[in-house]
């Protein structure tokens, strides 16, 4: 519970029961550790109990100004910035440079190829999908928020500790309908993805 309060304070969201280790708690604790550079286990070892008992800072992206997200590719790490503050950061799993061969799930008998590469720069929100669970031609996708063609910002059933998706950048579907429901990525909203993948 204490544990849980101390995320929030900090910046690193989740919205767990109180004293419920739920998936958001889990994802938190991860964001946690990958900020601080820890091994990002999911679980509260005694390294992240220590530092996370110690820290008083709340964590900040790179922006000191404006209302934008950030990805961190090199730290995995999605942050929500609101007019120059920090409000959240959340585990994210983006594109993990491999090249790929697969069938389009929307298009029998048809293969994609491409590399998994979440571009660098920055854009802005597009266009976006407000409802569920959508098929897209490489999986599952919910609530999509795209920034670049057909590379979003979305929610996964997988959300992992390292690179994993197809380009777009995932978080759990938890968060997603937390950045929904706080307006704090309308359409128009500039993303800003920087950093090489370790």
């Amino acid at each position: 519970k204490a544990a849980q309060r101390k995320l929030l304070s900090l910046g690193f969201w989740l919205e767990s029961p109180p004293g419920k280790y739920d998936e958001t708690t889990r994802q938190a604790v991860m964001a946690f550790q990958k900020y601080y550079r820890l091994r990002p286990t999911g679980s509260i070892n005694t390294a992240t109990a220590y530092l996370l008992e110690e820290m008083t800072l709340r964590v900040q992206g790179k922006a000191t100004e404006g209302t934008l997200v950030e990805v961190d590719k090199e730290r995995q790490l999605l942050f929500l910035i609101e007019d120059g503050v920090t409000k959240y950061a959340l585990n994210a799993s983006t594109g993990d440079d491999r090249e790929y061969v697969e069938p389009d799930m929307n298009t029998p008998g048809v293969m994609l190829r491409g590399t998994s590469i979440t571009p660098v720069g920055t854009f802005k929100t597009n266009r976006e999908r407000p409802d569920g669970w959508w098929n897209g031609d490489l999986g599952q996708i919910y609530r999509p928020k795209y920034f670049i063609g057909g590379v979003a910002i979305h929610g996964s059933q997988v959300v992992p500790a390292y690179p994993a998706s197809h380009g777009c950048v995932r978080v759990t579907p938890a968060a997603m309908d937390m950045i929904w429901e706080s307006e704090l990525m309308p359409l128009g909203t500039k993303v800003v993805v920087y950093g090489e993948l370790k």
